[in-house]
């Protein structure tokens, strides 16, 4: 795990090792244990700068620094992840007479490239963004791991002739030429989905690579990007679909294989463990495959029974023998959130940030590689959302409407996380067509965005983000669909940004063996029935690991890794949050509609709605705001001092 940044111009200008060493110093959190870079003489008529910011998990000896050449440095790379397959490429190449000078993946990477050009990055298993720099072709190579899991972010000027890529947004802020400034047309979108959906981002002008993507810049500034990999989506009756029994087998076969993969390492290991049923399959097959107790961590919250998993994770780490730690969450938490906009280089609408954010903290100081059970719900349908959106499928029509105009208009008793609740959402959205009702679900303003924003005329536009993998998918089931949707965009544009930035704002990796390429294709091949039947959630799953996990866990419903933001924003953060929203100078103001934003704050504090979701995306947004409002406009001094700011 580490920081990468590189630079190429072809203005005729050289690539200013001063700037590159300032982007690089900016991701010091991501690689704290060395940092490298290369500014290329040889290169005209283009420059090349290239860093790397590092975090020793494999081969911690320096000649696996990086950046890393190849022996005549005619090709050069910065790398970030893990590929877990390294070593049967590795000794797939030395059958071809390919010699190592390290036991890094980095260069088993390296020589990959060399051997197979572009194309070998559809051998790669495993977390990863990386830069070849390639002399013999001119040409600059980014490349992206198939679900998103490592960020790449990136700057195309042609008409400038610059181009610059980082793991984080504030590495490229550090370019001169890189002004940070607000895409207002990105905003309907981040409230309505609460991020921006890839491959735009909130800064005008910078642009994530999507997963599963390359990107190829020549030395005279033609870009391309192109796909590499998808969720495949074959029809149903193209293969025979396997008996429930072959499915058991081969999901324990493929998951334990997936974990066996990924506790290769030179450092400490262990395991987030929230006591829900993915990361507690984790733990128990790391149980059974290492020879030393689990290293187990999980967080709750302080008053708020709800919100709190900590018993179950206490009782699967008696049931698996491990070394459990635990931490407890505090209103005063969210005093965090300068630090985590910070990270994140943006508002965001994820609140579990906190728990996440801390419980990464807590789990550095013992180890440095966490396995986690991300990706369990995507693959296996762990969801609420699949089920609402599937039965509502099954009431006709006018008995929908008819629900949605009697139940949304009635008081929202117990909370949207009450079944009262959850009975109003689901009637709210289950008269819409197909997506929108599945985006329903998950929005942070739909209905009322119009109010919020005044600039669009409602959820039509940004939903438009979701068309391109609609039309990939519309031949699949309705469920299939559903997952896909999911793992195209909730999953690389929240989820895993969220574990990457709060695991790294530690030098912490976390490995997510549920996102298994194998694994993930497999199981989208398998029928409906096996991931949702009846509203039970996670079939096969729960089936393949019935006789390793204690059954108040297999019995147990999702819960989520949810914040009591409710009860916070109405007694101990009450004043934290009238001070930051309702200031005459909020920079919020700009953009969104006052009266609106105000009606929220009220009705939430005097108890008469739960909005606590909503605040607290406004509040990152407005902590974005007034950190960015130190560069709009005023000048290189105060620039100087947002980009020397640290969290």
């Amino acid at each position: 795990m580490c920081g990468i940044v590189g630079m190429l111009q072809w203005d005729g200008q050289a690539v200013e090792e001063a700037v590159l060493a300032e982007a690089l110093a900016s991701l010091s959190h991501r690689g704290p244990e060395g940092r490298g870079q290369v500014v290329l003489k040889n290169t005209p008529p283009c420059s090349v700068g290239l860093a790397h910011a590092r975090l020793k998990i494999i081969d911690l000896s320096e000649e696996a620094s990086q950046p890393m050449s190849n022996d005549d440095q005619s090709v050069w790379i910065v790398f970030n992840g893990e590929i877990y397959n390294f070593l049967e490429l590795r000794a797939s190449l030395q059958q071809r007479g390919v010699r190592f000078r390290t036991a890094s993946d980095t260069e088993v990477l390296l020589r990959l490239y060399e051997a197979e050009g572009v194309r070998c990055v559809e051998r790669l298993e495993g977390m990863f963004a990386f830069a070849v720099w390639d002399a013999r072709h001119r040409t600059l190579l980014l490349g992206r791991d198939r679900v998103g899991k490592k960020p790449l972010f990136y700057y195309a000027d042609p008409g400038s002739g610059r181009f610059a890529f980082a793991s984080e947004i504030k590495a490229l802020l550090r370019y001169p030429t890189i002004v940070p400034e607000v895409d207002a047309e990105a905003l309907p979108a981040f409230f309505l989905f609460g991020y921006v959906p890839t491959p735009h981002t909130l800064y005008r002008g910078i642009c994530q690579l999507p997963p599963g993507h390359l990107l190829t810049l020549n030395d005279d500034g033609r870009l391309q990007i192109e796909a590499y990999w998808d969720v495949p989506l074959a029809a149903p009756s193209v293969h025979r679909a396997p008996s429930e029994a072959e499915a058991v087998d081969r999901v324990r076969e493929l998951l334990t294989a997936a974990v066996r993969r990924r506790l290769v390492a030179d450092v400490p290991l262990g395991a987030f463990l929230s006591g829900g049923i993915d990361s507690s399959i984790i733990v128990g097959l790391m149980s059974r495959l290492q020879r030393e107790p689990v290293r187990t961590f999980s967080i709750g919250f302080s008053g708020d029974s709800r919100f709190d998993e900590t018993r179950y994770a206490r009782l699967v780490a008696r049931h698996f023998g491990t070394q459990h730690t635990e931490f407890r969450v505090e209103p005063s938490a969210v005093e965090l959130i300068d630090q985590l906009v910070w990270h994140y280089d943006g508002p965001f609408a994820d609140s579990s940030a906190i728990p996440t954010y801390l419980l990464a903290q807590l789990t550095k100081e013992h180890v440095t590689v966490a396995l986690n059970g991300d990706g369990g719900d995507e693959l296996f349908a762990g969801y609420l959302r699949f089920c609402a959106t599937l039965w509502s499928e099954r009431v006709p029509l006018a008995l929908r409407r008819a629900a949605r105009s009697l139940l949304t208009n009635l008081p929202p008793w117990g909370g949207p996380r009450s079944p009262w609740g959850r009975l109003q959402k689901f009637a709210g959205s289950a008269a819409l067509p197909f997506t929108e009702r599945f985006t329903r679900w998950v929005a942070v303003f739909y209905e009322d965005l119009p109010h919020l924003w005044t600039g669009t005329n409602g959820a039509g536009a940004p939903l438009a983000a979701l068309d391109p993998y609609v039309r990939r998918c519309r031949n699949a089931s309705p469920l299939t669909q559903l997952l896909y949707l999911n793992v195209k965009t909730y999953l690389p544009d929240d989820l895993l940004v969220k574990a990457d930035r709060c695991s790294m704002a530690h030098a912490l990796e976390a490995r997510s063996p549920f996102l298994d390429r194998e694994l993930l294709e497999y199981v989208f091949s398998l029928p409906d029935a096996m991931k949702l039947r009846w509203g039970r959630t996670k079939v096969i799953l729960r089936q393949a690991f019935t006789d390793m996990l204690p059954q108040p866990v297999l019995r147990r419903g999702k819960m989520g890794f949810g914040v009591p933001l409710q009860r916070w924003f109405r007694t101990d953060l009450k004043d934290f949050l009238q001070d930051v929203l309702l200031s005459s100078g909020a920079c919020w103001r700009q953009y969104l509609d006052a009266s609106y934003v105000g009606s929220l704050v009220e009705a939430h504090v005097s108890g008469r709605a739960d909005h606590s979701h909503r605040l607290w995306t406004l509040l990152t947004f407005e902590v974005w705001l007034q950190n960015l409002s130190l560069v709009l406009g005023r000048g290189e001094q105060s620039r100087g001092r947002y980009l020397a700011r640290t969290p």
